[in-house]
């Protein structure tokens, strides 16, 4: 299909101008610096408008009426006189149910869209958008999410409104995927208010701690709450934000003769990743877990994994190999060791099912290999 954006350039136009690409649709994208003869072009040859140009936090409240109530009239009357029979889509906010000059702006153009659909026909599907967050939104303009993700990103403070009451939130995705909902699988009813789902209804405190664990987990390697849904979301957004040449931080290598072994990621419900790099030759471990168990993935070099049940004599041994890798499992009460029988340094990722506790290591040593 061909698409016609309004606002193209802007955080909801950049997202879906996006998400169209990805489906294979042609995408006309008018923003500032658009022809008014493209825009006429445009929507005498699309088959789906989608208008989200406006204004949200103009210098003067005066701009609301001309960004969000003229500029519509405008794109209205070239779908009238190009003869466009393309259904629109309209951008509105929750906001146009509030006595405020950019709600009341944007009631007018959705009531400008709704009358205009009475009069020509034209299937029209306007959005109240909750408040929207995700990657390109810009800071300290429109979205405390941005405004925030920026600042802790930045080591900037927070100000925190502390009577603030909880704020309804949408994530960009979701409204992306809405969008192309509609446009693929047939029209809603029309001349009806919409609105994009899931939403989610969230304190500025709950998210002020969760901006800063976030922070802290490059230190301290635990991985947020990354449960479907958003605080998921919200992690994926605060990425965006750090600064390019600030995507990398430093872990901690226990290093001796024999290698390294360095703690990647750690969680509160599966444990923790860590990575063993072993130099030809090495053996590690001997030794077993009470309660504690363990996965061994070698992915670089070969390496043989043996295990013996402490009160029982028969060994078990694994060879593994970064060219076929496979999963080894550790159960409780297994001493095991890890040998590099490779020509150079073996890497293998270890999974443990609980963090390391050096109070309580559940780690004795005993040889795998029997005295005979």
């Amino acid at each position: 299909m061909k698409i016609l954006i309004t606002g193209a350039k802007g955080f909801i136009g950049k997202n879906l101008c996006l998400g169209l690409k990805n489906a294979g649709d042609e995408v006309f994208e008018y923003d500032l610096g658009s022809s008014e003869e493209q825009l006429k072009k445009w929507v005498s040859s699309c088959d789906y408008i989608v208008h989200l140009a406006g204004i949200n936090r103009p210098l003067d409240p005066k701009e609301f009426l001309d960004g969000n109530v003229n500029f519509t009239k405008k794109l209205l009357d070239v779908v009238k006189e190009t003869n466009s029979k393309a259904p629109i889509i309209f951008s509105s906010s929750t906001q146009a149910s509030l006595d405020n000059p950019y709600g009341k702006s944007k009631k007018m153009a959705e009531d400008e869209i709704f009358a205009f659909s009475k009069e020509n026909g034209t299937p029209v599907y306007i959005y109240r958008f909750y408040n929207v967050f995700g990657k390109w939104c810009r800071p300290n303009y429109n979205s405390v999410i941005a405004t925030w993700c920026f600042n802790v990103a930045h080591d900037i403070p927070l100000q925190i409104n502390e009577s603030a009451p909880s704020i309804d939130f949408v994530y960009i995705d979701d409204i992306v995927s809405e969008i192309l909902k509609t446009l693929k699988t047939g029209p809603k009813p029309s001349g009806q208010i919409l609105f994009a789902e899931p939403h989610h209804s969230e304190t500025l405190h709950a998210i002020a701690d969760a901006l800063y664990s976030f922070r802290d987990s490059r230190k301290n390697l635990m991985v947020p709450n990354l449960k479907p849904g958003f605080f998921k979301d919200l992690y994926s957004t605060y990425l965006t934000y750090l600064d390019d040449d600030d995507f990398s931080y430093p872990l901690v290598s226990h290093s001796d003769a024999r290698g390294s072994f360095t703690e990647i990621l750690k969680t509160m419900e599966f444990g923790q990743i860590s990575v063993n790099i072993a130099h030809p030759g090495v053996t590690k471990g001997n030794h077993y877990h009470m309660s504690k168990n363990e996965k061994y993935i070698v992915v670089g070099g070969t390496c043989e994994i043996k295990l013996r049940k402490v009160d029982e004599d028969k060994i078990v041994s694994y060879v593994c190999s970064g060219s076929d890798p496979k999963v080894v499992d550790i159960p409780p009460g297994f001493t095991h060791c890890i040998t590099n029988i490779g020509n150079g340094d073996s890497i293998t990722l270890m999974w443990a099912n609980e963090q390391f506790d050096p109070l309580i290591p559940d780690t004795y040593q005993c040889q795998v290999l029997l005295d005979k």
